[in-house]
Formats: C-alpha cells, structure tokens, sequence
C-alpha cells in the first residue's frame, strides 16, 4: 500500500479521493488543513484519523509515504519541496509550480533526496489522449494544433459583485492561463516539444489576473492556436488539423469523444468511454513509478513540465502578468 497524505479539502480533491479509492495500492491516512476543525470534518468522511494543521509536522510524519498537493498554485514549491527532502513522493496539482524557477528547484529535491515528483495534470495520461498519439500519423503532416478550454468559473460572479477569491488573486499565481490554459499547452508539449516562438494575449482584469487569452505558437513546420477564459463558456472543440485529415476533440482537458475526419470524406472513431472517473489514470502512474523505483513519469515527465512552466513564463511576461513569487 503506498500511503497517502493530502493538502487541501476542496473539490479537486474529493474528486482525487474518488479516483484513487479506485486503485487498491492506495490508502489515505492523513488531512492537512489550516484549521483543526475542517481538517477532522474533510478526514471523517473518510475514516481518516490523522489530521494535521502544522505542515511541517506534517512532512515529518511517517505516517504517509506520499502526498497529493492541492493547495494553491504559490504554495505548490514550498509544500513540495518541504515534502521531497523529508523523503516524501509528490503529486502536485498543476500547474506545479509558479515559474521555471520554483520547479527546477523542486526538481533539485527530489533528485537529491531520491524520491518521485510528478505534475498532477491528468490530460496527457488518459486513453483517450494516449488514442490520439496513437492515430496522429493517419492524418498526415500536421499543419495546426488548436485547442481550446473556455469555462466560466463559478468564482467570478462573487467577482462581478466585487469579492476577489482565490482564483483571480494574483498572490496565489492564479489566472486563466495557469488555471485552464494549461490544459491547453500541457497535451500540445508531450506531442510535439518545445515550439520556436511565443505570442501571448489577454483580456486583463482589474485584480491583476487575466480573465482569458490566447497564444500563437509557432512550430518548425506548423502553428499552434490555443484559447483559454475563465470569465466565458465556449463550446468549439479542440482540433489537430493534418493535410490528410483532421483530429476532432470534443474536451481538451478530459477528451471523451475523440473521431478522425479524412479528408476523403471518411470518419473514424478512435475514443473510448471512460470506466473510472479520469483522475484515476493520474494517481495509477504515480503510484506504479513509486511500486517499480522510477522517479520519473516518462509523460508527465520533468522536461514536458519544464518547457510547459517556460511557455507559462514567457506568456505571462508578454501579457504583463507579475506575480508576487517571480519576485522571490
């Protein structure tokens, strides 16, 4: 059993819980929270006894082999790091760190201390994603990636009526581009690199944040197109456009309907329904790396997080997005 300790009780992480009762190697046995009475309420409904509000102590435990870090985004280094050199395995939500920066020094650690780091960003490790790198040959020389995750967030009406959440404070390094558009950046890196140039735009918001954007990248023989919000819905699919035919993805952070469309007319169907909710993919690879002594993902690898956090960097630096920890 690889025990599991976690740090945060919202919603993403019920759903990670969820997923991860799936998977028999996994136990949670401990709750990290800020106060000792949300800590126990979020624990019981999971007949967990250990409850933590001191995360150094925390890190010092044994009882916990690893932990899930859903905190946010300008705790993910820190947490992770203070974790890695007490010999802890990391799975930290994306993105997993505020900038470059944080994340090779979060790297660093774990290297140092011989134990697993991995970005929790659940796209690149499902089947449906895994069935588009399979059959991106059939449509040829690709010439465009598009994507495009636009969802309107649930905070920002609190934001309209003039509260500031988390979610659109620029002291948590949050925003639409780290938020959503890395669902978008993320999958385009592990199929096809590092791109040659980066052009970022935004619709700023008076907190500091970006409430949605977009980025032109540019390949060596095609472009990349990726949309992103957090202030409107849009419903367009995600594309990748090849001169034989075209791959349609209904949802780029969790593709469920996935279908080529040839050029010639023809139509194939390469997506396939889902049996367990899609975090479980994401906690059945780290914890496979933790059981075979790997303490890398060969996917959601150091080098695709890397120039992921590089392509982040460069984007907001255009769109003159600052946040409190570039400045650390």
């Amino acid at each position: 059993m690889i025990r599991f300790g976690i740090i945060g009780t919202n919603w993403i992480t019920a759903e990670f819980i969820r997923s991860a009762q799936h998977i028999e190697d996994f136990q949670l046995t401990a709750v990290y929270s800020r106060t000792e009475e949300k800590a126990r309420e979020f624990a019981a409904k999971y007949d967990v006894n250990t409850v933590y509000t001191n995360i150094e102590e925390m890190a010092q435990s044994d009882a916990l082999d690893a932990v899930y870090i859903a905190s946010p985004n300008s705790f993910h280094a820190e947490q992770s790091i203070m974790f890695l050199q007490n010999g802890k395995h990391v799975l930290c939500e994306k993105p997993i760190a505020s900038n470059p920066t944080e994340l090779e020094k979060m790297i660093q650690a774990a290297k140092s201390h011989n134990v697993l780091l991995m970005e929790a960003l659940k796209t690149t490790l499902l089947p449906n994603f895994i069935a588009v790198q399979e059959n991106l040959h059939k449509i040829g020389k690709v010439r465009r990636f598009f994507a495009n995750f636009s969802k309107y967030s649930s905070r920002y009406d609190a934001y309209r009526d003039g509260t500031i959440l988390n979610a659109f404070n620029p002291i948590f390094s949050n925003g639409s581009l780290m938020d959503l558009g890395i669902y978008c950046i993320y999958p385009l890196v592990v199929l096809f690199g590092e791109p040659k140039k980066i052009q970022a735009n935004a619709v700023m918001l008076d907190s500091g944040v970006d409430g949605g954007g977009s980025l032109l990248l540019q390949y060596d023989e095609f472009e990349a197109v990726l949309t992103h919000s957090k202030i409107v819905n849009s419903y367009t699919p995600s594309e990748i456009q090849g001169e034989d035919g075209s791959l349609i993805i209904d949802e780029i952070s969790t593709p469920e309907k996935v279908e080529i469309r040839y050029r010639n007319g023809k139509m194939e169907n390469i997506g396939q329904p889902y049996i367990v909710p899609s975090m479980y993919y994401e906690v059945e690879e780290f914890i496979n790396l933790i059981k075979s002594g790997m303490m890398e993902s060969k996917i959601n690898s150091y080098e695709n997080s890397l120039i992921t956090a590089r392509i982040l960097s460069e984007a907001r630096k255009q769109i003159g997005l600052v946040y409190p920890a570039d400045k650390a």
